[in-house]
Order: C-alpha cells, then sequence, then structure tokens
C-alpha cells in the first residue's frame, strides 16, 4: 500500500436500533429498552444500561436485571428505513454520502472541512442540521480511515492528521467488531489493537486467514480499500428494467435479491468482490435516487440483497416518523435499477466450488429456482440452515432461496441435553405415534427418574406391524423453559436401531411414544 487513508469524516447515532424502533414502531427510547436478535441484546437504551443491561445479554438474564425492560425484535430493515432521511440531511451539506450500516454514515472530509471553515467546524455543522432536521442526536469522528472515524465518533474526536495508528492502539482488539477473532487473540495475549498491529503480516494471513488480514491492517490504521482496488470493468454493473413501475416493498425485495445474485455472480467469475456499492434507481416520473452503502468485510450476495432490499424500502416508504424528516416517498414506481460495484478488491481467498460454484452448472440452477420463486412464490424454494438446539427440529431453520442465511438460534451455546452426533438425515414435520413394548409384550415406561422399565424390545408405529429392536441408546432427558409453565416442555429421547437395519429416533413425551426422526 501507498500513501495513507483518506481523511473520513463518520457521523454516528448511538443506540440506533433503539432510536429506530422509536420513529417507526412508536416505542420510546427514553424508557428502558433492549433490541434483542437471537434472544441476545444487541442494543439497549441509556436507561437499560442503568439498570445493568449490557450487550451480549440474554433475554432472561436482561429482564432480570431490568424487569420493566421493553423488548423489541431486531429488524435491519426497519434501522435503514428510518436511516434514510438521516443520510438525507447530511447530503444537504456535502456530496459523496456513503451509508456504512444504519446509524452510520461516513464521507471525504476534505471537502467539507474546505467550505465549512476547517474539520471540527464541518463536525459541528453536521451534527446540528442533523439535530434540526430530524431530531435526532449524533456524534462525528474524523480519522484516516472509515474504521479509524467510526471508533473516533463513539468519542466524539477528531483524530489530528497521521495521528490514527496511535490514537488505535490503545484500544481493546474487540473494537475489530469480530467477536471470534477478539477472543482467540485475546487467548493467544494480543489485548490490544497496537499488539494485533505489531504482528507480521505474513503471519497473520496464516494463522487468521484473509479476513484477519483485512482486520489487521484496520488495527494498523489502514484501510483495508487499497488491497488490490481497482476500477470496476463497465460490464460489472448490472441494471434492471421493469415494465410494470415497482411501487410496493415486497415486489422491490424480490427484484433486488435477483438483481444481487446477478452481480455478485458477475463479480464472482472475475475474482473480485465488492466492499462499496452503488444502488440507483428511476422512476416512472423520471426522478432519480442514489445512494451509497459501504462495508467492513466482503458483501455476500445475500449481503448485497440486504442492502438493496434496505435502500428500497427507505425510498418506497418516504418519511416515517419525526416532524421535518425528508425525502418525501417518491412520486411514482421504480422501472429502472441499477447496481454499481464502484469498491472492489480481489478476493484472495476465493476458491471455486466442487461443483462448480462459479460456472454454468450453478447459473443455470439458481435460473431454475429463481423462476420457481417466480411463478409460486419466494416460499416455494427454501434450503436449510443449521443453528443451536437440542433437538434435530430446533436445529434446521428453512429460509426461501435467496435471503440470508442466518440461524434461528447461535449454536455457541454448549445447549446440555443436545443429541449426540451422528445427526438423524429425515426429520419428520410430525412426529408418529408409537408404541414400545418388552420381551413381555408389557409397554416400556419411563419413570421422573428417568427409569427404563425394561429394555424395548418391538416398536409397533401407529397401526403398523410391530419392528424387532435390536440396539437402542438413552435416554437423553430434555427439560425446556420449565420457568413458563405454559412453554415448558419434558421429555426422554432414545436411538433405537431395527431389525431391518433402520434407524429411528425416538421420544417420550406425557408417557407417549413418538418417533421424530429417521436415521440414514
Amino acid at each position: 500500500m501507498t500513501g495513507s487513508p483518506a481523511r473520513t469524516l463518520l457521523l454516528w447515532c448511538p443506540d440506533w436500533p433503539v432510536l429506530a424502533a422509536e420513529i417507526v414502531e412508536g416505542v420510546p427510547a427514553t424508557g428502558p429498552v433492549a433490541v434483542l436478535h437471537a434472544n441476545r441484546v444487541v442494543a439497549c437504551s441509556e436507561r437499560a444500561r442503568a439498570e445493568g443491561v449490557r450487550r451480549g445479554l440474554r433475554k432472561r438474564e436482561a429482564q432480570g436485571r431490568c424487569p420493566q425492560l421493553t423488548v423489541v425484535e431486531h429488524d435491519p430493515g426497519r434501522d435503514a428505513r428510518a436511516f434514510e432521511p438521516v443520510v438525507a440531511a447530511v447530503e444537504e451539506l456535502v456530496a459523496g454520502v456513503e451509508v456504512v450500516r444504519p446509524g452510520s454514515c461516513a464521507v471525504a472530509a476534505r471537502g467539507p472541512s474546505r467550505y465549512l471553515g476547517g474539520e471540527e467546524a464541518a463536525a459541528e455543522r453536521i451534527i446540528e442540521h442533523v439535530a434540526q432536521s430530524c431530531l435526532v442526536e449524533s456524534q462525528v469522528g474524523i480519522a484516516d480511515g472509515v474504521f479509524a472515524a467510526g471508533l473516533a465518533a463513539r468519542a466524539g474526536r477528531v483524530v489530528e492528521p497521521g495521528g490514527t495508528p496511535e490514537f488505535l492502539a490503545g484500544l481493546p482488539v474487540e473494537a475489530l467488531g469480530r467477536s471470534a477473532l477478539a477472543d482467540l487473540l485475546r487467548r493467544l495475549g494480543v489485548r490490544t489493537l497496537g499488539d494485533f498491529a505489531a504482528l507480521p503480516a505474513g503471519d497473520v494471513l496464516a494463522r487468521f486467514g484473509f479476513d484477519g488480514a483485512l482486520a489487521h491492517r484496520l488495527a494498523a490504521g489502514r484501510d483495508h480499500r487499497p488491497l488490490a482496488v481497482r476500477q470496476p470493468p463497465a460490464d460489472l454493473t448490472v441494471t434492471g428494467e421493469y415494465d410494470d413501475p415497482v411501487d410496493r416493498v415486497d415486489a422491490a425485495a424480490f427484484a433486488a435479491r435477483a438483481l444481487a445474485e446477478q452481480l455478485h455472480d458477475r463479480l464472482a467469475g472475475h475474482g473480485l468482490a465488492c466492499t462499496r456499492l452503488g444502488i440507483e434507481a428511476v422512476t416512472a416520473h423520471g426522478q432519480e435516487l442514489h445512494r451509497v452503502w459501504r462495508h467492513d468485510g466482503l458483501l455476500t450476495a445475500a449481503a448485497i440483497a440486504d442492502r438493496v432490499r434496505w435502500q428500497l424500502d427507505g425510498w418506497l416508504s418516504g418519511s416515517n416518523g419525526r416532524a421535518g424528516a425528508r425525502p418525501a416517498r417518491p412520486s411514482a414506481g421504480i422501472i429502472r435499477l441499477r447496481l454499481i460495484p464502484d469498491g472492489v478488491i480481489a478476493q484472495a481467498g476465493l476458491q471455486t466450488g466442487l461443483w462448480g460454484e462459479t460456472g454454468e452448472e450453478r447459473e443455470r440452477a439458481h435460473r431454475a429456482l429463481s423462476r420457481v420463486q417466480g411463478i409460486l412464490g419466494p416460499e416455494a424454494v427454501v434450503t436449510a440452515v443449521l443453528g443451536g438446539g437440542r433437538s434435530p427440529a430446533d436445529q434446521v431453520r428453512l429460509v426461501p432461496w435467496g435471503d440470508e442465511r442466518l440461524p434461528a438460534r447461535p449454536d455457541a451455546p454448549p445447549w446440555p441435553g443436545r443429541l449426540p452426533a451422528p445427526a438423524p438425515a429425515v426429520v419428520l414435520p410430525s412426529p408418529l405415534a408409537a408404541t414400545v413394548h418388552d420381551a413381555a409384550g408389557e409397554p416400556v415406561v419411563i419413570s421422573a427418574r428417568l427409569a427404563v422399565s425394561a429394555p424395548p424390545a418391538r416398536l409397533v408405529v401407529g397401526t403398523g406391524q410391530p419392528a424387532e429392536i435390536v440396539g437402542w441408546a438413552g435416554p437423553w432427558p430434555v427439560d425446556e423453559r420449565w420457568w413458563a409453565p405454559v412453554e415448558a416442555r419434558r421429555r426422554a429421547r432414545f436411538q433405537v436401531s431395527l431389525a431391518d437395519g433402520a434407524a429411528l429416533l425416538l421420544a417420550v413425551e406425557a408417557g407417549q411414544w413418538l418417533v421424530e426422526a429417521i436415521y440414514d
């Protein structure tokens, strides 16, 4: 890398998910509020923090610390839609605004500092304008590069030119925003960004991979964009034309997903990945809309689709809430949508999949699946996402093809009572009633202390014929949500193998035997 990262001005709105819930849904942000994702707190209000609520807490622990806590589910679309008027207000003063994430946007500091009387004067002017236009409190940070500017914004600080490495050096490794990497670094004795930046770059790449190398550059105060950055060829831009103007958010989301997949495949075919995305739209009345979204890592197909969907939701929903917020909803539907990858890097870690992930086979399969979705709807084609849970049915979540593959539950907890490997091949949508008998023909029962009355010998599923049980293991007890009587569930599970070679997962609940899954 030559030169140093450009001076960057970043505007940050504290506790934005909480504030977005107030703007869109009317949840009072002045009270104790927590925003949850996967049953953990991802943001909370100042009042909630005063009661001991912190990010990362489980819902039950957060409510134990603050019984009056108002819980709101995490909704990135809501956050992005509410943030659109803030970005529009910043654009009234400066040009070239890039959305980092809902609640943060950045701009090159050189221009504003020249015509607004210096960097500190520009920061004060932007904060004041956002407060007057949108009634939103914000902080501005200025430093060399977007990453450092984001951390400076949290302290409301202007880092002098060339002082970014020193500013970052004393911060903890958790500031990288990569929890798994930070945990590993701390176990290795690397506690600050300065310690991490002092490691040899080659060793970091070999030990932590491509994303670790990006984080290493950020820790050293170097923006990751100069990694093989080049102007993308003209054919990387993708455009969608619509005969019927798109004026509904659900229709726009469907169009966004198809266009995002097309852009991602085109980039992957050139061995590139997108870190900054331009979104342009033209309405039936000729109105032109434009926004730039930025990401600290590599934008996957799902991530591109999410950002396009969020932006279209912001445009089509118009102003949502506070007096004076801008912009207003477009006067007509969108007839042209264009995605411009104006920030690309060579994907050093890119490998072609076993079945030609970037080739013709994958493209043909994607077209076929997208066509089925177009005829029958997005829910007609789903893929399975594995997550946390104690039973196979809990661990699998079905998501529409092309949507972000996020697990319903985090896999990190140990999940006491989780079934041992291997996992069953088929999980029945509805468990089948069954009976289990011992060698004497008596029903096998399980006591409250999990004692089995006799070894299982025969299994009858429904009204079928008895099948001989030649092997069994268990029981594995599960006592879930015992603190909520309405939701409480207590059962014991068994693995059995039959004489015909079949292997089944059985469960006993309230005295009833059930067949839950089938092993391959």
